[in-house]
């Protein structure tokens, strides 16, 4: 058997074996098959029949409570079949109620192609006439208006949405008789996409209000530990959670495999290829994920001249990658490198195993990746190939932390002040604002923003409500995917190569700057701070360039706190001021010259946690012989490092500042903050798990195998100091004191 053969040679050949930290197997599951409270109409009925299908638990309790018109996200893993879940009580209402329409949204074009597939099938073999159609950004002018006057169910996804709901009175149709809505991967809206989709759906459900209509939602998405509450921030109503998995499943090996520990220094990318060809000439059919574009082809083209092996990415035409999805459905490929573009639910057939290359930042990600082989019965296996940093580091020093975890808090911030008026604008363009009647979309401050508007002439008060009075289109000043329209534009000669935010901008495209795009490597040689232009050429080095920054916290408004053992923790408003003040150029991690920039500081007001140290705590640092300063920098880092593994966020997505004395605390304090705009929720659950956070972070650094502190436990790639001072002991020193004082109260800091 090609999965047993793959896993026989990681046992025993000595390219392989060293490397291996932990073997994982979970058995074989069978099915649990459920009974309905009344039988599907006989059209639905006859499509399972005919297709073999008996329902599972899971899917007879969505349908149930479809039926009595709850809302519902269904949190089963991949290949668990939650979309029959929905589709089957969605196209029974439809079969009843002959003028009901139901919204179907999609994270990406390519999943939408994929899906509208199954919607056109069931609806073929069962004679519910639904007319399924895709309106997007690619959808021809001339189709446009039949899909609006006759389609029940529509695919698309949040960027059209956003564009078209303007334009309600085309879809009014649809609109008055809107009874589902259907978000499909739902844990993708998190962060900042979460907060923009959740006042996106209260936009949606304004609308559907105005025309009497008020659609159910359904969310289907990866194993979340709070779907209920996730459902409920995301939606603006309550939903019931669906988890209980009733689908069968065969037996998987999944193996921990760190590059690190082999001699010779190879690198992960190395090993992952000597990975994928490995599995690829034991003759399984191999799906490996990696985390950038720019990996995705250089591993397919380092595994030599196999043409059953290809690279698969967002960017790539539409008939290229169907392509390569029904290349590997049929075998004629065998193994796909890809970003996590195949992470989402697109039919690739079945899979013998996955190697997942780099921790993809949340187990969310890991078990969908994962759960992409297997299926249904036989063995298969998934890899876990670890990178050299923290917390890719800790999985494999501590094997049964990764196995036993279960999946992230998912965060959806409507508080948001910048998101929030953003979104107020679009609504004002859509219909006039009653604020009496519209504070249940845009929350107790209504009032106070629509005044705020009208004073900069962007709103005005008419007859029926306040109305957008804006120059230019309201959807066009909101962009799904940032807090901030202060956008800088990466220009190589007359072509665009990407845009970046100004924080960004100032750290990654300032004068002087190495920039990497797609491959290729460009110097930065101007940038216009009042055009937002930033002008770059070519270059062929060797080289990198690293910022240099300062940072400042000032504590605006503390929120909530609790003293803990003599430890202050606190949650509040905070206004950072940073700036950027040089770069280094390094060769090989050896720095070559220092430049100085003048650019304005960067202020950002958002939320953070923040905590000082004790007496005692300060003392045994001191008393040791070891560095404070040094101590409270490595401990911070070390929080940021670990926060993904808690809360669904990305390293990047947080901010942090660590000083042996701050003003408005008098004692040396540690900041942890969101890199967003008025906060996104970040740092505020990160309050609520501190405990378990910090107990993470200390396990992190007291088990690392280094003596002064490395990139896989308190060095930062993001620090604006270039990891200075340091101090590894003194960290492990404060965390120990932290995870021991908050674990002695057994719950989180919360109102006093």
């Amino acid at each position: 058997m090609a999965v047993r053969d793959f896993l026989d040679l990681l046992a025993t050949d000595p390219r392989f074996r060293e490397s291996v930290v932990h073997i994982e197997t979970t058995s074989r599951r069978e099915a649990r098959y459920g009974d309905l409270s009344r039988l599907l109409p006989k059209e639905l009925q006859s499509y399972c029949d005919g297709k073999g299908l008996r329902l599972y638990t899971h899917q007879c309790a969505a349908i149930e409570h479809l039926r009595t018109g709850e809302n519902i996200i269904i949190t089963t893993p991949t290949a668990s079949g939650k979309t029959l879940a929905f589709l089957l009580p969605v196209f029974e209402h439809l079969a009843a109620d002959p003028g009901a329409t139901a919204l179907f949204l999609y994270p990406t074009k390519a999943l939408a192609n994929d899906q509208v597939k199954v919607v056109r099938e069931l609806e073929r073999e069962s004679g519910i006439r639904v007319d399924a159609a895709i309106y997007d950004g690619d959808t021809p002018a001339g189709r446009r208006p039949a899909i609006r006057e006759r389609s029940r169910v529509i695919l698309s996804n949040p960027h059209e949405l956003h564009q078209v709901l303007a334009w309600h009175m085309k879809w009014s149709r649809f609109f008055r008789n809107l009874r589902f809505v259907v978000i499909d991967e739902a844990h993708r809206y998190r962060g900042v996409a979460g907060s923009h989709m959740a006042m996106l759906l209260r936009r949606l459900a304004r609308i559907a209000d105005h025309y009497g209509a008020r659609p159910q939602f359904v969310l289907s998405s990866a194993t979340l530990a709070n779907p209920g509450e996730f459902a409920a921030r995301l939606t603006g109503e309550e939903a019931i959670a669906i988890g209980e998995d009733g689908s069968p499943a065969g037996a998987k090996t999944f193996v921990l495999y760190n590059p690190s520990t082999a001699g010779g220094g190879r690198s992960a990318h190395s090993a992952t290829k000597d990975l994928l060809l490995a599995s690829v000439e034991s003759g399984c059919r191999t799906l490996c994920f990696t985390v950038s574009r720019r990996l995705a082809e250089l591993i397919a083209i380092r595994s030599g001249p196999f043409p059953a092996i290809s690279a698969y990415r967002a960017g790539y035409l539409p008939k290229d990658r169907r392509a390569i999805e029904d290349g590997l459905k049929d075998g004629s490929l065998r193994g796909v490198v890809t970003t996590n573009a195949l992470e989402l639910g697109i039919d690739v057939g079945s899979l013998d195993g996955v190697i997942i290359s780099g921790y993809p930042g949340t187990m969310i990600s890991v078990r969908q990746q994962a759960g992409r082989s297997g299926r249904r019965s036989g063995e298969s296996f998934a890899v876990l190939v670890a990178f050299e940093n923290p917390l890719d580091q800790y999985f494999m020093r501590h094997p049964q932390a990764f196995f036993s975890r279960p999946c992230e808090h998912a965060v959806v911030d409507t508080g948001n002040p910048y998101i929030l008026s953003g979104h107020l604008l679009c609504a004002a363009a859509e219909l006039p604002v009653d604020p009496e009647r519209d504070g249940r979309w845009f929350g107790p401050d209504l009032a106070g923003m629509l005044a705020a508007f009208e004073q900069v002439h962007l709103l005005r008060k008419a007859s029926r409500g306040w109305i957008y009075a804006g120059k230019g289109r309201a959807a066009d000043m909101v962009s799904l995917d940032a807090v901030s329209s202060d956008t800088f534009r990466v220009m190589h000669g007359a072509r665009l190569l990407e845009t970046m935010d100004r924080g960004q901008a100032y750290r990654e495209a300032h004068p002087g700057a190495i920039l990497l795009h797609r491959g290729e490597t460009y110097v930065v040689t101007a940038m216009d701070l009042d055009q937002h232009a930033i002008r770059v050429e070519e270059t062929d080095t060797d080289t990198y360039t690293q910022p240099l920054s300062t940072t400042d916290v000032a504590v605006v408004r503390e929120i909530r706190r609790r003293d803990i053992g003599g430890m202050q923790v606190s949650f509040g408003d905070i206004k950072v001021t940073q700036e950027v003040v040089g770069y280094t150029v390094r060769h090989y991690g050896r720095a070559v010259s220092y430049h100085r920039l003048d650019l304005p500081p960067l202020h950002l007001e958002t939320k953070a946690l923040w905590f000082t140290l004790p007496d005692r705590a300060v003392e045994e640092v001191v008393a040791g012989g070891r560095d404070l300063a040094g101590g409270l920098h490595g401990a911070e880092h070390a929080l940021i490092a670990v926060m993904p593994y808690h809360v669904v966020c990305d390293r990047h997505d947080i901010g942090g500042l660590s000083t042996s004395f701050h003003a408005a605390t008098g004692a040396p304090t540690i900041f942890v903050y969101d890199g967003y705009e008025g906060g996104i929720g970040l740092a505020e659950k990160a309050f609520a798990l501190l405990p378990a956070v910090a107990g993470t972070a200390h396990e992190l650094v007291r088990d690392c195998g280094c003596t002064a502190g490395c990139p896989a436990c308190i060095y930062s790639p993001k620090c604006g100091n270039q990891n200075q001072p340091l101090d590894r002991e003194a960290a492990v020193s404060i965390l120990d004191d932290l995870a021991g004082r908050l674990s002695v109260t057994g719950r989180h800091p919360s109102n006093p």
